[in-house]
């Protein structure tokens, strides 16, 4: 009796002991999630930044090269950047100035902001944009836009808006930048539109919250103040009605050609812009 009782006891504990390690096996083989699955910025891509704005020069686009390809999908910001530097022969002096003392601005805010900030992605977007509309606001953006509507929103591209980024805050702050800027810009953005999406395009609320009917905009115009700052709506996917209108529309419409659309500027011709224009070199310095 005593053997047996003896023996029952030995499987029991063998027993447990292999339910407890199965236990920690189990917990110790599940994969932790990823940084980007966290809404982090990982500790690698962390360190890269760090170093990278350390190493950048003050003088380019360097800085914000050091925020694209990251787990946070911070992107957007050496584009601008490189949009500003490649158009800026073709401001005038005011123009000239805002560019070179609103991109010192970000590079300036970018190296002593990232390092106070937590990983969290939502929070590093956020420093950004808060940057962004800081520097912008500061050296007078809206000024510069007055004054060189023309290139100013040929520098903006529909393709850019997706998703939201650095690009759609500086759209923002345009659209409150007065009723030529506003009317200049929405035109633009839906012409590039049409040309890119077709008849899609009149069914989202890009289309549609960007390009007021001259009926309603002098309405509008009472009713809201100009230091509002309207916000750019993203499309919305279409609701099964309209999927079939579009549909229709899209059969009977003739094919566009996208080689028509507005094209974005070489960096070689941005260039040789600014060795037209020797005021242009003053920016990079």
């Amino acid at each position: 009796m005593l053997v047996k009782l003896a023996v029952a006891l030995l499987v029991l504990s063998v027993l447990e002991q292999v339910v407890g390690s199965d236990n920690i096996d189990i917990h110790d083989s599940l994969p932790e999630k990823p940084a980007s699955q966290k809404g982090r910025l990982s500790l690698q891509n962390t360190a890269e930044i760090q170093h990278c704005l350390v190493s950048a020069g003050d003088v380019g686009c360097g800085v914000f090269e050091c925020f694209e390809n990251n787990s946070c999908e911070i992107r957007g910001l050496q584009e601008i950047c490189m949009t500003f530097l490649h158009n800026a022969g073709k401001f005038d002096s005011q123009g000239k100035s805002f560019i070179k003392d609103a991109l010192k601005c970000m590079a300036h805010g970018l190296r002593h902001k990232f390092s106070c900030i937590s990983r969290k992605c939502v929070s590093i977007k956020e420093m950004v944009f808060q940057l962004q509309r800081e520097c912008y606001i500061k050296h007078n953006l809206c000024s510069a836009a007055k004054d060189n509507v023309a290139v100013m929103v040929e520098m903006i591209h529909f393709q850019d808006l997706f998703p939201k980024g650095p690009y759609v805050e500086l759209v923002n702050i345009l659209l409150s930048c007065g009723e030529e800027v506003k009317e200049a810009l929405t035109r633009s953005v839906r012409l590039q539109c049409e040309q890119n999406w077709g008849a899609l395009c009149d069914s989202l609320s890009l289309c549609s919250s960007l390009a007021p009917s001259p009926a309603g905009s002098a309405v509008e115009h009472h009713r809201q103040p100009l230091t509002s700052h309207p916000e750019l709506e993203l499309p919305r996917p279409p609701r099964q009605g309209e999927k079939d209108k579009l549909a229709k529309a899209a059969f009977n419409a003739h094919p566009r050609n996208r080689s028509q659309g507005p094209r974005r500027q070489s960096p070689e011709a941005g260039l040789v812009a600014e060795q037209e224009d020797p005021e242009a070199t003053d920016i990079r310095r």
